[in-house]
């Protein structure tokens, strides 16, 4: 049976679809045919009961019959298409002369004794033919040799109904063939015709897998299923094709930043090593300025690959660090950062309790961005301001300022401003700050501030007292 199974399983998706299609019909099929012959059975057999049943038997004809079986001369039977008998009490069985014999039963006598009203039954005669035989008592005056009642048996053959079962087994053996035949055909038409969208997106699938095309795109058209995965598959693409593009672009951007840094690294250890090898040295402030300038260069290069690493962490299935965080104490552990990084500004910070569900280390590496971008930008001696209430975190700096033509890519990955390119930085700060703020399920934008300077504001969703369970203040 298993067997049967796996290479049912092997076929084609459309030949189960006929093959299945072909069986329920079958089934159906023979079911209504089996109950159309056996209701024709039951019915003809019925009627015929009903013919033998009326049948009237002259007491003149069950007179002679007597005399025959005792022996007496009597008059000439005529033919008859039924074959009339008398049974008695004590099971004696009387025929006319020109009919097969058919046995007595228990119901007979059962029948001529007075005990049953009356009986039918199917029987063979002495020839072997199958005959239907209606028993009842009789009325009259003629009683056996010994005076007892007699029972009057009525059959007939039954090739009245097997004659017309067997003709119509015939038809609805035919009309059940041509139906399951017909069935087959019309599964094998449907599950094509149903079939076809299923070929489109195998071969759509099988076209992206073998030229990795992403801009393939399969008509949708209707409601049903086949329409829906047709949808599904046209938004996968899609979004396969957005995120390839990302990544080349990410790729040929972070190409490009790395080649500057790179190529100024690789120009200063030339200049050293030429030094050493020609024997001329170089002035010990111009030696100084050059090792200072590799250095810078190094860290530029490590914080270059740090943001990189950091912007392209995927998520990790089952292994999620989102916990309740309280938003205020990791806005102070970066405040406490970027006072060492600005050893000449003032920090006025005003920070009220605020729990969001976050990466704890995800969350201060973006607020530690924020205050970067603010120490970079604030003029010697100058103040950012930090403040956080109602889960709304503002960090403003009083620098120059952004031009509102440049807020817009401001979020952009390698973007940096004109005015900032002679500053060290990687230009993915801000980009990893709007993922993570996304990531949580709030956002953060840029704006000018009214007196001068650049605001950012990083909303996200929470409340103002720890949840349950969650560490508290």
């Amino acid at each position: 049976m298993s067997r049967i199974g796996a290479r049912f399983a092997r076929l084609p998706l459309r030949s189960r679809l006929a093959m299945l299609v072909g069986l329920a019909v079958a089934v159906a099929v023979a079911a209504s045919a089996a109950a159309c012959w056996l209701i024709t059975r039951d019915r003809l057999t019925e009627q015929l009961d009903e013919t033998l049943s009326s049948v009237k038997v002259d007491d003149s004809y069950v007179k002679a019959l007597i005399d025959h079986c005792n022996g007496q001369p009597g008059p000439r039977f005529q033919p008859t298409p039924y074959t009339v008998r008398l049974v008695s009490s004590s099971g004696y069985v009387c025929r006319a002369p020109n009919k097969a014999g058919i046995p007595a039963q228990r119901a007979d006598v059962l029948v001529a004794e007075g005990r049953l009203a009356s009986t039918v039954r199917t029987a063979k005669d002495e020839n072997g033919t199958e005959m239907r035989v209606s028993t009842m008592l009789y009325h009259g005056p003629v009683t056996d040799a010994s005076g007892n009642p007699l029972a009057i048996s009525v059959a007939a053959p039954m090739d009245q109904v097997t004659q017309p079962l067997n003709h119509l087994a015939l038809v609805l053996l035919f009309v059940a063939g041509v139906g399951v035949l017909g069935a087959a055909t019309a599964g094998l038409w449907v599950a094509r015709a149903g079939l076809k969208p299923v070929d489109r997106l195998t071969e759509a699938v099988e076209h992206v897998a073998r030229t990795e095309d992403l801009t393939l795109r399969i008509p949708a058209e209707g409601e049903d299923e086949i329409a829906r995965l047709s949808r599904s598959f046209n938004s996968m693409t899609a979004a396969l094709a957005a995120s390839r593009d990302l990544q080349q672009q990410l790729i040929a951007d972070a190409g490009h930043e790395l080649r500057t840094p790179l190529t100024s690294l690789r120009t200063n250890i030339d200049l050293l090593v030429r030094s050493e090898q020609s024997g001329r040295p170089i002035p010990a402030a111009d030696k100084e300025a050059l090792l200072a300038s590799v250095k810078a260069q190094m860290g530029e290069l490590a914080a270059l690959i740090g943001d990189l690493q950091e912007l392209s962490r995927p998520p990790e299935p089952g292994q999620s660090a989102i916990a309740v965080v309280a938003l205020h104490d990791v806005v102070g552990a970066a405040l406490e950062r970027a006072r060492l990084r600005g050893p000449t500004l003032t920090f006025a910070a005003d920070l009220h309790p605020w729990y969001v569900r976050a990466e704890s280390a995800a969350l201060e590496r973006a607020v530690v961005n924020l205050l970067d971008n603010a120490v970079k930008f604030s003029p010697l001696g100058g103040t950012v301001e930090v403040r956080l209430a109602g889960g709304e975190l503002t960090v403003r700096d009083h620098g120059p300022g952004i031009p509102q033509d440049e807020l817009p890519h401001v979020f952009e990955r390698f973007w940096r401003s004109p005015s900032a390119r002679s500053l060290p930085g990687s230009g993915l700060g801000l980009s990893i700050v709007a993922r993570t703020a996304q990531q949580a399920g709030g956002a953060v934008r840029l704006r000018s501030a009214d007196v001068g300077g650049t605001e950012a504001v990083l909303t996200l969703p929470g409340a103002a007292t720890p949840p349950p369970g969650a560490p508290g203040p």
